[in-house]
C-alpha cells in the first residue's frame, strides 16, 4: 500500500484499480495526488493554488459573455 509523502500515512487506495490521471487524497492530511505512472506507482501532488487560479479565470470568462 502506498504512503503519503506529506504525513507518511498509508493511502487507502486499490493500486490495481488506479489509472493514470486519477486523483487520490490522503485521509489523514487531505493532500491530493495525481497518478502519473502505474508501474511503479508514481504520484505528483496536486497544487490547490493552480486549481483556484484556473477557476477564477474561467469565472471571468463567463462574466464577459
Amino acid at each position: 500500500m502506498p504512503s503519503c509523502p506529506e504525513c507518511e500515512n498509508n493511502l487507502n487506495v486499490e493500486v490495481d484499480e488506479l489509472e493514470e490521471g486519477d486523483v487520490v487524497a490522503c485521509d489523514e492530511c487531505g493532500t491530493e495526488y495525481e497518478v502519473v505512472g502505474l508501474e511503479p506507482l508514481e504520484l505528483t501532488q496536486v497544487d490547490a493554488d493552480d486549481e483556484d487560479e484556473d477557476d477564477e479565470f474561467f469565472e471571468e470568462d463567463e462574466e464577459d459573455e
